[in-house]
């Protein structure tokens, strides 16, 4: 592989927040009279939209009802995350230090929106880190469509065998190799191997440093 440009997720890939995920989505669905769904009924939906999310859950929700659910998740997570702050994955600071040295461009596509997103790399000083990032409010398809990737190849004039989109859900695998690029698949987040190879994964690794081997 020539890859010049890494196209990286961040729930379950950069960052460990799958607790306070879970724990926001139980409370909100607990609170709202639901029948409430277990730790990986929720994490399977790490990845998707929050709306997205509910709506695998509950798809008899009228959207109202799914719009309000976002509004309360959203409320709770941000509760959540000042007494269980999410850490990086242990390896990602020196991955992605590795790429700049080598001069391999890293950006982010995620579901999550761009004011969560924009938080949390500013609390790790990491605002400056990723050349280009796509969150769920810029684009009309979200994973596993190819809509992030083609427009961050496009942005950034590399084509798509020169990316890597690295992930740890079957989406985010999808979202890559549907648009022509390479995809690696992570199992210490939120899916397995299995899962991620079925979904087309070129690469499986279980820890994010093995990821400067691939490269």
């Amino acid at each position: 592989m020539d890859i010049r440009v890494v196209i990286f997720d961040f729930d379950g890939t950069l960052a460990d927040t799958r607790k306070p995920i879970v724990i926001a989505k139980q409370d909100t669905m607990r609170a709202a009279g639901l029948e409430v769904a277990d730790e990986e009924a929720c994490a399977a939906t790490i990845g998707l939209t929050a709306k997205d999310g509910f709506r695998k859950l509950y798809p008899d929700l009228p959207e109202d009802q799914l719009d309000l659910l976002v509004i309360k998740y959203r409320k709770r997570f941000d509760e959540l995350i000042v007494t269980m702050p999410p850490a990086r994955f242990e390896g990602v600071d020196r991955v992605l230090e590795t790429l700049k040295e080598r001069d391999i461009t890293k950006t982010i596509a995620t579901s999550r929106n761009t004011k969560s997103l924009k938080d949390f790399l500013a609390q790790w000083n990491m605002a400056d880190v990723f050349s280009y990032i796509l969150c769920g409010e810029d684009t009309e398809r979200l994973k596993p469509y190819p809509d992030p990737v083609l427009k961050t190849l496009e942005a950034l004039s590399v084509s798509a065998d020169q990316a890597l989109v690295v992930g740890d859900m079957p989406v985010d695998i999808k979202m890559g190799k549907s648009a022509g690029a390479y995809a690696c698949g992570v199992t210490y987040g939120n899916s397995n191997r299995e899962d991620l190879l079925a979904a087309g994964a070129d690469y499986v690794i279980d820890n994010i440093e093995e990821l400067l081997d691939l490269l």
